[in-house]
């Protein structure tokens, strides 16, 4: 959240919730064709949500009410939010334990890497899949 939205509307930090500096639209900006053809997003700032998802799905969520309000999300971002959301959702804490206690943990990082790739196969997917539908 710190990265995704800017001060407050007089221009100044406050120290409200939601205040910070917005690196992840300025990078969304920069990359906005790759990420508008992979998950059909029209607002750069919808790219806080992969990103934040791969540390907290539950967190990247927070960022929907605020989305909402401003007008940047529809159902395609709704779809992809859902497909990237429920297959990151504790993906992290989850191979860790599972692997340790099945005595592979050497397998960790090659378990994340691949269940990473598929969160974003699922938004891939869960776009065109709208597209689709939608025509």
């Amino acid at each position: 959240m710190l990265f995704t939205f800017g001060p407050s509307a007089g221009g100044y930090f406050t120290g409200a919730a939601y205040e910070g500096v917005q690196l992840l639209p300025w990078i969304g900006e920069k990359l906005g064709f790759l990420f508008e053809w992979l998950f059909g997003f029209t607002d750069p700032h919808l790219i806080a949500f992969p990103i934040t998802a791969l540390g907290a799905v539950g967190a990247a969520l927070g960022l929907v009410p605020n989305f909402s309000a401003a007008g940047w999300i529809d159902g395609n971002a709704i779809a992809v939010f859902t497909a990237i959301g429920m297959c990151w959702s504790g993906y992290l804490s989850t191979h860790t334990a599972m692997l340790d206690t099945l005595g592979y943990r050497r397998l960790t990082s090659k378990a994340i890497l691949a269940h990473t790739i598929g969160g974003f196969v699922a938004g891939i997917v869960a776009h065109w899949t709208y597209v689709l539908f939608t025509l």
